[in-house]
């Protein structure tokens, strides 16, 4: 059988810029509703313009609303699919999802120790859906070795509250320079705190997202807040983060340009179910919105109604 020619005459193993994009290693679980996960992970480091390298950690059993449970991979599985490919691929950045279990904490974080240059974007989620004692073994095991190897601990501001600071009993909440204090504790260089609420100004209300370290605050983004439930926004962030360092992007750029992706990707998200809106990571993608009215004001007759085409993605 004869092969098909490729574009522009180039070989199958030639990129056509001389140069291939920086690849990201990502540990998650599997997520059937494309909102996170492994999923998430992989069409927002594509469309950051990196290449996804994805290692399972496991299988979420979730919809669009809620996790109903999951299912872990052997450790040694786990450790096997990331050396095998990084036996062949330089990777430029790591990002840390859900690893599932305390185990395979330790098998990811063994890796992890083998490249210590390699910047590490750790993401926690809220874990309210597992067992009380399961959650607890994979926080404390999260906490005491995946954080020392972390260049940026990225979560919801009371998420990364009942993680660092459990004991936190003051009715001020802690500020984003103490939580990352409390993750330099523990070896984490940084800490990209979101969901931060802002005293409402009238009916607007408005969040911080904060990137900090132990000596204060370095940069941030308020945004308005939605009027909607979002899933997999975390996920989104993280990977974009861990993407843009790969590419070389110097940390506070990267977060600025991290938290512009994800609010765009929310602003123009989907309800592809019964349950909460999934960002569009390729929100660029989309043809430009026509506007309204004609270049003499709209004094020519609408042409007849034509049948409806469908929509198109621009790509780059």
């Amino acid at each position: 059988m004869t092969p098909e020619p490729t574009p522009s005459g180039n070989s199958p193993d030639t990129d056509t810029d001389g140069q291939a994009p920086a690849s990201v290693l990502s540990f998650n679980a599997g997520d059937p509703s494309g909102a996170g996960g492994s999923s998430g992970d992989i069409t927002t480091i594509a469309a950051m313009g990196a290449h996804p390298l994805p290692v399972l950690t496991g299988i979420l059993m979730r919809d669009t609303a809620e996790v109903f449970g999951h299912h872990v991979l052997d450790p040694d599985v786990v450790a096997e699919q990331a050396r095998s490919i990084l036996q062949d691929v330089t990777m430029a950045a790591v990002k840390v999802g859900f690893l599932g279990s305390a185990e395979i904490v330790g098998a990811v974080a063994e890796i992890l120790s083998d490249y210590p240059d390699v910047p590490v974007v750790a993401y926690m989620p809220a874990l309210g859906w597992m067992g009380d004692d399961e959650a607890q073994a994979y926080s404390d095991a999260f906490r005491d070795l995946v954080l020392p190897a972390t260049e940026v601990l990225v979560g919801n501001h009371k998420t990364l509250t009942d993680f660092l600071l459990p004991d936190w009993d003051s009715e001020r909440p802690p500020s984003a320079r103490e939580l990352a204090v409390a993750a330099g504790e523990h070896g984490t260089r940084h800490v990209l705190v979101t969901g931060i609420m802002l005293p409402s100004k009238g009916s607007e209300q408005y969040i911080d997202n904060v990137l900090a370290s132990p000596q204060g605050a370095i940069t941030g983004e308020k945004f308005e807040l939605f009027e909607t439930s979002f899933v997999g926004a975390g996920d989104t962030l993280s990977a974009a983060l861990a993407a843009l360092l790969a590419s070389g992007a110097d940390l506070p750029a990267a977060v600025g340009e991290a938290l512009s992706f994800l609010d765009q990707s929310l602003d123009a998200g989907f309800r592809p179910g019964m349950g909460n809106v999934v960002p569009d990571r390729f929100f660029w993608a989309l043809p430009p919105a026509e506007e309204e009215g004609g270049g003499d004001g709209g004094n020519e007759p609408e042409p007849p109604p034509e049948e409806p085409k469908p929509v198109s993605r621009r790509i780059h």
